[in-house]
């Protein structure tokens, strides 16, 4: 299994309940020094808590299930401060 394959399985296991709030995840890269850039989609971009959901929840993933991964950044993060940011379920 290659190594994105590995980091899809790792990811795999929260889109169900990314997708609950509307959301999604994509992989945008994955570097020659093992670092994962991941793109979040649909609610979970405009998201107030995708900050928190990326680091408690896909980072830490992608990083037990795949230990040779570095580092695990996303390239779109809403800041909690973000006047347009949402809540999930108020879309």
């Amino acid at each position: 299994m290659t190594l994105r394959e590995r980091v899809e399985q790792a990811l795999d296991t929260l889109r169900p309940y990314l997708e609950t709030d509307g959301g999604n995840v994509s992989i945008e890269e994955i570097t020659s020094d093992n670092i994962v850039r991941l793109r979040l989609l649909g609610a979970c971009a405009s998201c107030s808590m995708s900050i928190m959901t990326f680091k408690a929840g896909l980072e830490q993933a992608v990083k037990k299930a795949v230990p040779e991964i570095v580092a695990v950044e996303a390239i779109n993060i809403t800041d909690m401060d973000d006047p347009n940011a949402t809540m999930p379920n108020q879309l």
